[in-house]
């Protein structure tokens, strides 16, 4: 593998109670038939595979198992040759699935959802991205109707107050910086789903005097963010603390509750030979560095500050291009 392409490692490899972190990766693509995208996902991962449902399978390897599926709840559930159904609308059925299955296939995205994977590991998924871009997977760039995703649900070295205040603080700072890395999709950009934070959210975030608790910091988030659609989801972790506080504000089954953050930014441009998924991994430990840093994290939360101010400054140059200065001033 090209040393240009390998997955760095944060500062804090490990949790608080010294287990490795870990990371699951959400991988949506088009391109390839859903049996060829199974076949050929075990293959690489050097699995074996079965199916467990209707456009879901499961792919067995030594890292646990990967799951393909097509990210539709509606399609995959649908069944209009159910044994209960009169023999005629079962043959009618037939042909509208043929049909249905077509269209799902060239039009929803099938995704390749991974178990959580040691961040050691990580290299693995690169390689993953590099066969699956060779056998014929596309993304978001292939048509204007594609808005596809690259996610990681990073574990957090630990799920106290602190902490989580630390990587939220980080993400505020560095999402315009992030968004342009990325070079999001013309079609990703219109969708609701990589929305950063209530504006007021992150003015109470920024407040040199806010220090909540783990309560107060859930409850502040539930209230200006009741939704799944931000390009960092707390959703997930919030539930896995506290899933009565989470239903209070959010009714969803979706949100599945884990250790995580859910960070849903990144586009999937796996068919450009210059898009690679380290470099998306190697700019989230550039966040994960900065949270874990509390010198740098004071310092650039300072000048965050210091750019919402009315100066000369401030108005010449936007806040992407400052940070950007800045983390090339100040690196890890």
């Amino acid at each position: 593998m090209n040393r240009d392409h390998r997955c760095r490692q944060p500062s804090a490899t490990n949790t608080r109670d010294g287990e490795e972190r870990r990371v699951g990766v959400e991988i949506e693509l088009s391109g390839l038939d859903y049996e060829v995208l199974v076949k050929r996902a075990a293959e690489l991962l050097g699995g074996s595979a079965h199916a467990t449902g209707r456009y879901v399978s499961q792919v067995e390897t030594s890292l646990g198992t990967f799951t393909v599926e097509l990210d539709s709840d509606p399609i995959k559930d649908l069944d209009l040759q159910d044994d209960r159904l009169p023999e005629s609308i079962q043959e009618l059925g037939g042909h509208a699935m043929d049909l249905i299955d077509y269209a799902a296939e060239r039009i929803v995205p099938l995704e390749l959802i991974s178990p959580p994977l040691p961040f050691s590991k990580l290299d693995m998924v690169e390689s993953l991205c590099d066969g699956l871009r060779a056998s014929g997977a596309l993304g978001s760039r292939e048509a204007l109707i594609y808005a596809f995703g690259l996610q990681l649900n990073p574990e957090l070295p630990s799920t106290d107050a602190g902490t989580l205040i630390n990587y939220l603080r980080a993400f505020a700072l560095l999402y315009d910086w992030l968004k342009s890395r990325h070079q999001l999709d013309i079609s990703r950009k219109f969708t609701p789903y990589i929305e950063p934070w209530h504006h007021d959210y992150i003015d109470l975030l920024m407040s040199e005097d806010y220090a909540p608790d783990l309560d107060r910091l859930m409850e502040d988030y539930l209230w200006y963010n009741p939704t799944r659609n931000r390009a960092l989801d707390l959703l997930p972790l919030f539930a896995y603390l506290d899933r009565d506080k989470v239903t209070r504000h959010v009714q969803d089954a979706r949100i599945k509750a884990r250790p995580t953050l859910h960070y849903r930014l990144p586009d999937c441009d796996i068919d450009n030979p210059e898009w690679h998924f380290s470099r998306v991994w190697n700019d989230w430990v550039v966040l994960d560095n900065l949270a874990c840093d509390a010198r740098r994290l004071t310092a650039l939360t300072e000048e965050f500050r210091d750019s919402r101010k009315i100066r000369f400054r401030n108005l010449a140059t936007s806040w992407k291009e400052r940070c950007h200065e800045w983390l090339i001033q100040n690196p890890a």
